[in-house]
């Protein structure tokens, strides 16, 4: 599986983004697929993830009630997309794939897929 994220860019806090991650292959629907994000200096750290059918989501504390995941195994995509964006959004966004996990216990190391980041500036 293939991965390309895309959608990032410059916003002013309370702004929104959504963010795109397409995948290749025709075994997008078995990948549990999830959101990371890495700011500068800092680790990467889990955002969101969704289940197989997209029934289920799993968000960090942090971003619950503002971003809200989501997929559409017709078009292989899966979709973040992000509201009451605040300064401290501000990092690199990388879309994820598994078949190790779900909807919870997602860390780095359960990724099989990585995108390749699109950065998110949110200025204040």
């Amino acid at each position: 599986v293939q991965l390309q994220a895309s959608g990032g860019g410059l916003v002013q806090a309370g702004g929104s983004l959504r963010l795109s991650c397409a995948a290749s292959g025709r075994t997008f629907s078995t990948y549990a697929m999830g959101w990371f994000r890495q700011a500068p200096g800092k680790e990467r750290e889990f955002v969101a993830s969704i289940t197989q059918n997209g029934r289920s989501t799993n968000y960090a504390p942090s971003v619950k009630g503002r971003f809200a995941i989501s997929r559409d195994n017709a078009k292989n995509t899966v979709y973040l997309q992000m509201n009451s964006l605040k300064p401290e959004d501000t990092a690199v966004y990388y879309c994820a794939a598994t078949l190790r996990v779900s909807i919870t216990g997602w860390t780095q190391s359960v990724v099989d897929y990585w995108g390749q980041g699109t950065l998110v500036t949110v200025s204040s």
